[in-house]
């Protein structure tokens, strides 16, 4: 009976161990499920890492990046009209600009695709081109009209173990909304520094290269896209890391002093605006990214904003402060009565105003594992808020209204809320309490499995 219960792959309790029972408390896993030492991700003939990026007017285009080995340069990406015969045939052929990369996983090709001219709404398959291969027909919809109803994913910080954590965010996130059209990543996609950079980015890839294939997928970038230079000397600064720059096509409008890391697009009945908050703290460039943002702002035609930055205007942790976000950006949003604020960077979850009645809201979340405890002060000044919890985000946009759902990993709701627009084009905020969870914390755990006391888990 054994035997065959082995045969057919029931797991049997050892001597003494119900099943079903508790596990013991996991310990610390390693960041990327490649062992030390190992090659893996190692760039090939074939394309991949397919990310489809925002143009800044995506109703009449996209951009396309991907990666090779170095054998591929300027290879080609193939647009057809979406239908239902394999009879098709591409319709227009794009060769993209190449950018080398070389890392611990050998020397890379990464390629850049820009494809304009397109009606709103319509429908496509797109594919990208290799050395003898071409990757899968993806279908991508350019973005309808300024007064079609929008729905968008946004994400917090995946950062630490992408594969095996957040890969089951990603795709919650995907069947509670099939239908969203674009998912926002607040910075902090992967952690870099301990010598697997491109296996970090490899296993990012991994986890959401279902979403990022065929959903427009704008990113903020983090202070870990950064990386020390001159470390533990005088001379020390932060330095973009190569892959920011290469991983994605982002629109090329953003400020002078943040080239790559800054940009705004429009999507429908929104305009986004993404700020590099790393720069801003770091090397002192927020006085001029606000100036950017308010000429921006004051062009947007839609009715709706979103800015997006990687560090919160209102630190969630104890010990941290950004007040040269609040000084430089806070005037900024309330000039132009931003709708929504998007951060990550603090690994927690809490929403608050910007000031007063009818400002920006803003929002902190985070996807991924890595998981920080909530000061006081935020506890304080921030409703809800959420412990020891990877989230996402849904967001539904239409011309009468803003509304905003957050979920657990899981599929439960944690956090919801309405932006109303009135007759008079006035918004106000309207609190959704009907289905929420209970709010979560980690009272329950004393320190991670590494120790340590200021984190829920690591």
């Amino acid at each position: 009976m054994k035997a065959l219960l082995l045969a057919l792959g029931v797991a049997l309790a050892a001597p003494g161990v119900a099943l079903g029972a508790p596990a013991a408390t996991p310990e610390h896993e390693s960041n990327t499920q490649v062992p030390a030492g190992q090659l893996y991700y190692q760039p090939g003939p074939a394309p991949d890492r397919i990310v489809l990026s925002p143009a800044a007017d995506a109703a009449s285009g996209f951009a396309v990046s991907w990666r090779t080995d170095d054998s591929v340069s300027a290879p080609l990406l193939e647009l057809a009209p979406l239908g239902d015969s394999p009879a098709f045939a591409a319709s227009r052929r794009i060769t993209a600009q190449t950018l080398p990369l070389a890392s611990e996983t050998g020397s890379a090709h990464f390629h850049h695709a820009r494809v304009d001219g397109l009606a709103p709404g319509s429908a496509w398959l797109y594919r990208v081109q290799g050395n003898g291969r071409w990757s899968s027909w993806n279908r991508v919809v350019t973005a309808g009209g300024v007064d079609e109803p929008l729905t968008l994913l946004y994400f917090g910080d995946t950062q630490n173990k992408n594969l095996s954590h957040v890969t089951r965010v990603v795709r919650q996130a995907m069947r509670q909304a099939p239908q969203a059209r674009l998912a926002l990543f607040a910075g902090d996609l992967v952690s870099g520094g301990d010598g697997q950079d491109d296996i970090e980015w490899g296993e990012w890839h991994a986890a959401a290269s279902p979403l990022l294939e065929e959903v427009v997928t704008a990113p903020a970038a983090g202070n870990h896209e950064y990386a020390d230079l001159h470390e533990d000397t005088p001379q020390e600064t932060k330095v973009l890391g190569s892959h920011w720059s290469r991983a994605f096509a982002l629109p090329d409008n953003g400020d002078a002093a943040v080239p790559h890391t800054s940009y705004w697009f429009d999507h429908q009945g929104v305009r986004v605006a993404v700020i590099d908050g790393t720069s801003a703290l770091e090397h002192d460039t927020g006085a001029q990214q606000a100036r950017w943002l308010d000429a921006v702002l004051a062009a947007n035609t839609r009715p709706w904003s979103i800015v997006m930055v990687h560090q919160p205007l209102y630190a969630l942790r104890a010990g941290r402060d950004n007040a040269a976000l609040i000084e430089h950006l806070g005037p900024v949003l309330q000039r132009h009565k931003v709708d929504l604020v998007l951060q990550g960077h603090d690994h927690a979850y809490g929403r608050r105003l910007l000031a007063g009645a009818g400002s920006s809201v803003l929002v902190s979340s985070v996807a991924g594992p890595k998981q920080y405890r909530l000061s006081g002060q935020a506890k304080a000044t921030m409703a809800p808020t959420g412990e020891d919890t990877q989230f996402f985000q849904v967001l539904r946009l239409a011309a009468d209204g803003l509304d905003y759902q957050s979920f657990t990993a899981s599929g439960a709701l944690y956090d919801a809320f309405r932006i109303q627009r009135q007759a008079d084009g006035s918004k106000q905020l309207v609190e959704q309490e009907a289905g929420r969870i209970a709010p979560r914390n980690c009272d329950h755990r004393a320190a991670t499995a590494k120790g340590r006391t200021d984190r829920c888990w690591e």
